[in-house]
């Protein structure tokens, strides 16, 4: 559709309308597509209609927004509140947004859900940049299908900052709505809302991002890109689950783990310091006694604490003060110890019986001596004697090494003649044999710092080829969508061995470099290519030479076509040593 759009300055030259028209409370807004003739880029312009102080709100939202740098949302370039003569360049209101290329998020719908994960990574990003205009204090809006874009690079982007109005809790809703629809899809010919079905975790988060009751939304954006960041949950979500999902789910777990509170205030007439439960209150009798642990019993005589060990006082022996044991004076029965042979604390005789007036001559205190003297050469003897008895083999083979040594370099003789041991490579890997792999990464140093599935890596070297680690879809060019050069798996084998191949089960078609190096931590060139060439089902890239290193890198090249663009997948890596 031709513009005829007036009241823009020269410099922007609209070539065709996009969207319907955004009604505001003070006008309508309409998006071109247009030209700007300066810089030679397409640019979106959007026109207020009318301009002057009706369009104040929207143009300072705007030049909010133009402060914002972040992929997820179309930068802000040019804003003007205009004078209000449509016929005078420079009169209209106009924002001037970045023209962001790709297929809108309503198009791609119309062919049906989007895989889940693809789902957690489009919301995750858009929820992210919408996190950033809320830090600063903008509310987005506009948050619908036709106006995000996948864009070709893989990452996502909205159209159309800021609409005319918005609430921060209206983007939460908008944003849970966008991902109902990406796992419902959209389908043309079945208006309506369809049946939420997904992953438990997604089907949560959709119903509280839209939750209107108290408690139960979420808090924030933020909050929402961070559960999106999250590894899905297996299974079905229970109720109870569904309820420690909320924001306030802390709380309840709390409660649930403090013990029930005594009150010291009476209720009703009920005595202090009790609890009665529903259907389980206990009646006390002031005529019982609690059960007590038992302990030594207070004799008649006095005892000094050190002779007693501490324990000087039977719980059962004294009468509470108050409460509703008060008064009960009948002391527990003493009960029988190990000590009772030696009659120390037997209340039946007392000490009257046991009288001890002699002083004391120390002879315990010699005992005592005597026995830690005994002990002392008990332990230390042998000991001696196993240093002794060490320290001559130690002598007596650094002896016989050494004449052993002399005779081998005596002019004449015979040297010893030993059968040759098996050659082994690769730190104790028999040649050909497969290299434990300790660990493994993702090699990603051209990312944007979102490695491809990292989570997944050990699929590719579990020893089961039913499992793999894929690379993100990347969309316009199997040469990862003209982004970076490649992305691949650096694998650790634990120390430097000798190696003579790799093999590689994965994507037929997709190109890969075998490199290895010393670190992990450099950048491609500090890995050396030991082999390339294109995947089979099954691939072996021997060396031209054994090399020796302790991390190998499978480095993918090019991609293959997949459902959404372009992926490739690592389903199984075998390290073989060198013959």
């Amino acid at each position: 559709m031709t513009s005829t759009t007036t009241g823009l300055p020269d410099r922007y030259r609209p070539l065709d309308q996009v969207g319907a028209d955004e009604p505001t409370p003070t006008g309508v807004i309409q998006c071109w597509r247009a030209k700007d003739r300066v810089l030679n880029r397409d640019v979106a312009i959007r026109v207020h209609t009318p301009a002057g102080p009706a369009a104040h709100g929207w143009i300072s939202r705007a030049l909010t927004a133009g402060g914002l740098a972040t992929p997820a949302l179309a930068m802000v370039y040019d804003a003007s509140e205009g004078t209000g003569d449509p016929q005078v360049p420079g009169g209209a209101a106009y924002v001037v947004n970045e023209w962001i290329d790709g297929e809108t998020l309503a198009e791609r719908l119309t062919r049906g859900p989007m895989p889940d994960r693809e789902v957690r990574t489009v919301l995750r990003r858009l929820a992210e940049g919408v996190a950033e205009a809320h830090r600063v204090g903008l509310a987005v809006g506009g948050l619908t299908p036709d106006n995000v874009v996948l864009r070709p690079n893989g990452l996502v982007g909205l159209r159309a900052v800021p609409a005319a109005t918005g609430t921060i809790d209206g983007d939460i809703a908008a944003l849970g709505a966008l991902l109902e629809v990406c796992l419902t899809g959209l389908d043309p010919s079945r208006p309506g809302t369809r049946k939420l079905t997904g992953p438990s975790d997604l089907v949560a988060l959709v119903r509280r991002a839209r939750s209107t009751e108290p408690g139960q939304g979420l808090s924030s954006v933020a909050a929402m890109a961070s559960l999106l960041a999250e590894r899905s949950r297996p299974g079905p979500m229970s109720a109870a689950a569904r309820a420690e999902e909320t924001d306030s789910g802390w709380l309840r777990r709390l409660r649930d783990r403090r013990p029930d509170q005594v009150s010291d205030h009476p209720v009703d007439g009920a005595p202090l310091n009790t609890v009665a439960a529903d259907g389980d209150a206990v009646p006390l009798d002031r005529e019982t006694l609690p059960p007590v642990p038992p302990v030594r019993p207070v004799t008649d005589t006095a005892v000094a604490p050190a002779a007693l060990g501490g324990d000087t006082i039977a719980a059962g022996s004294v009468a509470p003060s108050g409460g509703a044991y008060a008064g009960s004076a009948s002391p527990a029965p003493p009960a029988r110890y190990d000590d009772e042979p030696f009659q120390v604390l037997d209340d039946d005789r007392g000490y009257d019986h046991h009288p001890y007036d002699e002083p004391a001559t120390g002879e315990d205190d010699l005992d005592e001596d005597g026995a830690k003297r005994h002990k002392l050469v008990v332990v230390g003897l042998p000991l001696l004697a196993l240093l002794v008895v060490i320290g001559l083999a130690w002598w007596f083979g650094k002896g016989v090494i050494s004449v052993a040594d002399g005779v081998d370099e005596t002019p004449g003789s015979t040297p010893s003649i030993s059968a040759p041991a098996q050659e082994t490579d690769g730190g104790g890997v028999a040649a050909g044999e497969a290299v434990a792999i300790a660990g493994g990464d993702v090699f990603d140093p051209q990312g944007d710092g979102d490695p491809d599935h990292p989570e997944d890596v050990p699929l590719a070297f579990d020893d089961d080829a039913a499992t793999s680690w894929t690379t993100y879809e990347y969309r316009g060019s199997p040469a990862f969508g003209n982004l970076k050069d490649g992305v691949g798996l650096v694998l650790d084998l634990g120390s430097a061995q000798e190696l003579a191949a790799v093999g590689v089960e994965g994507s037929p078609g997709a190109t890969v470099e075998i490199r290895t190096g010393d670190s992990a931590d450099g950048d491609i060139d500090s890995f050396e290519v030991a082999a390339d060439g294109e995947l089979e089902q099954q691939t072996e890239f021997a060396f031209d030479e054994p090399v020796s290193a302790r991390y190998v890198l499978v480095w993918i090249t090019g991609l293959v076509p997949s459902e959404g663009g372009f992926s490739a997948e690592l389903a199984e890596v075998t390290v073989k040593a060198a013959g």
